[in-house]
């Protein structure tokens, strides 16, 4: 993409951005802090809307190649902003989701593979939109890992194997760019929102699933490998304590850090970053020979996160049930 283009979006991404703060002002679209919040101040909610907003963009500008994902998008983006602002019934929150992962296979054409296939699919999908969504705590850990994502993937498609469109990938660079400028600082500006974190969750997604079926190799997966483990283990550590994993909560270990030790939201977001971006350098180090490679890092980033977790907030807290 010509660099005076880049700038063109990149201009049109922080007016939009500044116009939306009007609308969120105007009609108190806001996040007031709570007793499982990990922020003291109110805060404009919604900031995410950027990422679908571009993608839309490039649609319109690009005879709406990618159609079903596209749609899928701008549905599971538009019920969950509306969560945002009204807070919606689960039932129907949950039935958009699922017809924008089917669109979302249909764009795959998934429906062509097996049924485990599918099956493995749609467990990868709802558990990174999940993910992304308890991940989405502090300022900065968003934008950033995603950002640190869509860059990998860049790299990927330019050096490793075409898989898709390198100017889509470089106009959600841009937007997350956007995001960041306003999100990643000790005083946010705007939180994503379930807009923002549901809908960067299904581009990746999108982006991961296009260079999984293009090169034939599961390891890509990694690629999210560090939000994988602590939501995973996160989940595990509630239910063994006999809690609602279903329940908002704050004992993310990333939210540990930072409610409990006190560091910083920006440090705590570049050190998850940080550790991402060294499993996806070894990803591609070691891209040769993916299944060895894959299993090398996947049990030794559990064991590491374990024993930092066990160590730091002790057996006691993560393991003893809850008592009501």
């Amino acid at each position: 993409m010509p660099n005076l283009t880049s700038i063109y979006y990149f201009i049109l991404f922080i007016v939009v951005e500044l116009l939306y703060f009007k609308v969120a002002d105007r009609y108190n679209i806001i996040d007031k802090p709570n007793h499982r919040s990990s922020h003291t101040r109110i805060t404009i909610r919604g900031g995410g809307i950027i990422f679908p907003l571009a993608i839309l963009a490039y649609a319109i500008l690009n005879g709406f190649s990618n159609s079903y994902f596209v749609i899928g998008l701008l549905a599971i983006s538009i019920i969950s902003f509306l969560d945002d602002v009204l807070t919606l019934n689960n039932k129907a929150r949950l039935g958009v989701h699922l017809g924008s992962v089917m669109l979302l296979f249909f764009q795959w054409n998934l429906f062509s593979l097996s049924w485990y296939w599918i099956l493995i699919a749609l467990i990868f999908v709802i558990a990174t939109i999940n993910a992304y969504n308890f991940m989405d705590g502090i300022n900065g850990i968003t934008g950033g890992y995603s950002l640190l994502t869509i860059g990998t993937l860049y790299y990927i498609n330019e050096k490793i194997v075409s898989f898709t469109s390198g100017e889509l990938l470089l106009i959600v660079a841009l937007s997350l760019l956007v995001f960041n400028l306003f999100n990643f600082r000790a005083k946010a500006k705007c939180f994503a929102g379930d807009v923002g974190s549901v809908s960067i969750a299904f581009i990746v997604v999108f982006f991961i699933g296009e260079l999984i079926l293009a090169s034939q190799n599961l390891s890509y997966i990694l690629l999210l490998l560090v939000y994988g483990i602590d939501t995973a283990f996160t989940v595990l550590f509630r239910k063994i304590r006999g809690e609602n994993i279903f329940e908002a909560h704050r004992n993310h270990f990333y939210q540990y850090l930072s409610n409990q030790l006190k560091f910083s939201h920006i440090f705590v977001s570049c050190l998850y970053i940080a550790v991402q971006l060294l499993i996806n350098f070894l990803l591609i180090k070691f891209a040769d020979d993916p299944l060895l490679a894959s299993i090398g890092l996947l049990v030794s980033c559990v064991v590491v996160y374990l024993l930092l977790r066990f160590k730091i907030e002790g057996y006691r807290k993560l393991l003893t049930p809850t008592t009501n």
